[in-house]
């Protein structure tokens, strides 16, 4: 997944590569056509010939033009199935190769940093899957069209020479023109299709987020801002779409001269040659019905080439979803992590945001394997960097994270993330059952493994309450959920995957104080024996840590357990005694 081209020849490449006996059968189909092309007209052209000619009994014309008109139907004949044939290649290539764009860039996509998953819209990168997917079967459409158009042109150009060699020439000398006006306006076609695209995929990601975000708007009374706001965006793809189609309006316009240019040509020199005796009604009407055919589907395929132009671009711009490259990745020879013990090292570790100051610098933490650590401190502070770091979502500028004595860096990241189980603060599930959100902590656990972690998470009582009960569909991100319901899911996700480092940040915050009684007890036992960490704003929870981390700006300012840092009277005892409700403030301008 690393090495996906990012080019759109390549990537088509790389992914149809496997198809080329599909496609080799779509240019034998093509040039099954192209000779049809020429050659039905030129059956007409022998029967209309032979008719004009025939001076005997009209009761005998069919012995004259049985051969051609059977031969005539038969073309046709072999032109349909010909078609059918196509119709079938495209039914067993296409859908399985929009499935293969689909499953490739999103591997891809899932492989990104968190940095670059938060400064993008989610609905951006699904619609760019998308355009690629569709687009790309829309190109071998076109392409193959192109081709066969190409074939076509040519045996016409070659019937026609042998009819009469001037009317080839015209012929030649206009479509030339044709396809360097078509060239010409093709090359800015595609940049203005591509900003479109562009356009059009930003306004999808902004669409899904005033409906993810539904809620607040109508909290906030702001459908008027919002209408306006996306207003903006809809304006802007119309605009860059009329640009497009304008665009191609004056091309087209273009077209059209040289079309009435080439018509008026060829019928005046047709009537002139008629009228000599030197071509005959079959000729008069094969090289006005091959030239018409010709100029239509030189039309057509100029126009697919635009089309072709267009779909060139939306892929140019989906790709940028995997022109990026990946920023943290796994080494060519990373082992899988194995814990033992769940020891934690941090040994000298620096690290920043981009466009941000030093957040950590040559910081050195050891967490010892089975022991119960609290990380508090403002917002800012800290904390979460600290609990990414481990995670990998952002490799160090220096330093190491050692797990068990072993480099993160040099591990898998599946097998650094199966390791640790997550609980956090804004729970999101998936729009799927109970059953399979819960599941999702272990996908082999069996049922009453499943049903024996939601009891200790206490999510089986308001489960059993729902009509449908564990095949209760949650919503998108779990809205039908309340806060503390998704927060007891997410506990019981990580009881099942039974991971030997367990990270809870404000794990019971959403909760009532009844509930939160028995979730502690539930948690109390599941932080057994396991490396723990807990990002805490009431501090209150803390109270029974092993060891409580104070942080500011990156630095660990004070370390020890809750009685010790309160008599000490330093920086945690002024968070407790300032503190609100149990809560500490979001920043020092609070206190």
């Amino acid at each position: 997944m690393n090495k996906l081209p990012n080019t759109v020849s390549g990537f088509i490449w790389h992914l149809t590569k496997s198809y080329k006996r599909f496609f080799l059968g779509f240019l034998f189909i093509g040039l099954l056509w192209s000779i049809q092309f020429s050659g039905a007209p030129y059956l007409l052209k022998l029967i209309i010939d032979r008719i004009a000619d025939y001076q005997g009994d009209k009761a005998n014309i069919s012995s004259v033009i049985k051969i051609p008109v059977i031969l005539y139907i038969l073309s046709w004949v072999v032109m349909a199935f010909n078609f059918r044939i196509a119709d079938y290649i495209k039914l067993r290539v296409f859908p399985q190769i929009r499935s293969d764009i689909i499953n490739n860039m999103f591997s891809y996509v899932s492989l990104h940093s968190h940095r670059y998953l938060q400064n993008n819209f989610a609905g951006s990168i699904s619609n760019k899957i998308m355009d690629m997917a569709g687009s790309t079967a829309s190109i071998f459409t076109r392409l193959d069209e192109i081709i066969a158009n190409t074939f076509a042109f040519f045996i016409a150009l070659f019937a026609m020479y042998f009819v009469n060699p001037i009317f080839s020439l015209m012929l030649l000398i206009w479509c030339c023109l044709f396809m360097s006006i078509t060239l010409f306006f093709s090359k800015k076609t595609k940049f203005l299709s591509q900003v479109f695209s562009e356009s059009k995929s930003t306004l999808s990601g902004r669409i899904v987020d005033a409906v993810t975000n539904l809620t607040n708007i109508r909290l906030f009374a702001s459908n008027h801002f919002e209408n306006n706001r996306l207003n903006i965006t809809v304006t802007d793809s119309v605009v860059k779409d009329r640009n497009v189609q304008m665009y191609i309006l004056k091309m087209k316009f273009f077209w059209d001269v040289t079309f009435i240019i080439l018509l008026s040509s060829m019928l005046s020199g047709l009537v002139v040659l008629y009228s000599q005796n030197k071509i005959t009604v079959g000729d008069f009407t094969f090289i006005m019905t091959l030239a018409i055919n010709v100029f239509m589907h030189v039309w057509f395929m100029a126009g697919q080439f635009v089309q072709f132009a267009e779909e060139i671009g939306k892929c140019a711009q989906a790709l940028t979803i995997i022109s990026a490259p990946h920023e943290v990745v796994d080494k060519p020879d990373a082992r899988p992590l194995v814990v033992n013990k769940g020891n934690i090292i941090f040994n000298d570790v620096t690290f920043h945001y981009h466009h941000k100051h030093g957040l950590f610098r040559n910081k050195h933490v050891e967490i010892a394997g089975g022991s119960k650590v609290g990380l508090v401190g403002f917002s800012g502070s800290g904390k979460t960097t600290f609990v990414n770091l481990i995670l990998r979502f952002y490799d160090l500028e220096a330093g190491q994270i050692l797990i068990d004595n072993q480099d993160i860096a040099g591990v898998t990241q599946d097998s650094l993330h199966k390791q640790i189980s997550m609980i956090p603060q804004d729970t999101s599930l998936f729009h799927r059952t109970l059953m399979e959100n819960i599941a999702y902590g272990n996908t082999d656990a069996s049922y009453d493994e499943i049903i024996q972690a939601s009891k200790k998470a206490h999510c089986d009582e308001f489960i059993n309450k729902l009509p449908e009960g564990y095949e209760s569909l949650v919503g998108e991100r779990g809205i039908k959920l309340s806060g503390g319901q998704r927060q007891r899911i997410a506990i019981a996700r990580a009881i099942l995957k039974n991971a030997p480092i367990l990270i809870l940040d404000e794990a019971t915050s959403a909760l009532d104080s009844v509930t939160e009684k028995y979730i502690q007890e539930g948690l109390q036992n599941l932080m057994d024996n396991r490396t723990t960490i807990v990002i805490a704003h009431r501090l209150s929870t803390l109270s029974s840590m092993d060891r409580i981390l104070v942080f500011d700006n990156g630095t660990i300012i004070e370390d020890g357990h809750h009685e010790q840092l309160l008599k000490n009277n330093g920086h945690y005892a002024m968070m407790w005694e300032m503190q609100a409700g149990g809560f500490l403030p979001e920043d020092r301008d609070t206190l």
